[in-house]
């Protein structure tokens, strides 16, 4: 195995275990946090924010270097407007993530709850993943 794939499991790994740590696997503490009319739980968006950090100084450091340590290249999207690809995908993840609380980080990492709901969720995002790969060549 090399090292950029032992780095991206460690990596998958410590997000996982952040994700347990701050109740984000579980659907009804999103939910909360979606229902800013009721009863909202504000902690979601302090995990967000404490997520802004490392994000941040990931930045500087790929601003500092030619090439990352663990590949070849950096992989950033170039395009910075948002096309109707990105504006239909990331309403439908809104409207997946509003109804059930749950999105692909934290269902991945839910599952080692074994609770039937959250399995059944990544069957269908899986599912879902198979079909858009089929019909994406039809549809371009």
């Amino acid at each position: 195995m090399n090292a950029r794939v032992i780095v991206a499991v460690v990596a998958g790994i410590l997000f996982g275990i952040g994700l347990v740590i701050s109740d984000m696997i579980n659907p009804a503490r999103v939910l909360a946090f979606l229902d800013v009319a009721g009863d909202w739980d504000p902690s979601l968006a302090f995990v967000m924010g404490g997520a802004l950090i490392p994000s941040a100084i990931a930045y500087r450091i790929k601003a500092r270097r030619q090439i990352p340590v663990f590949d070849t290249s950096f992989h950033v999207p170039k395009n910075r407007n948002p096309d109707r690809k990105l504006i239909a995908g990331s309403a439908l993840f809104g409207l997946g993530w509003g109804l059930v609380g749950l999105c692909p980080g934290p269902a991945f990492a839910g599952l080692a709850l074994g609770r039937w709901e959250i399995v059944l969720f990544v069957a269908a995002m899986i599912g879902g993943m198979a079909i858009h790969r089929l019909f994406q060549n039809r549809f371009a």
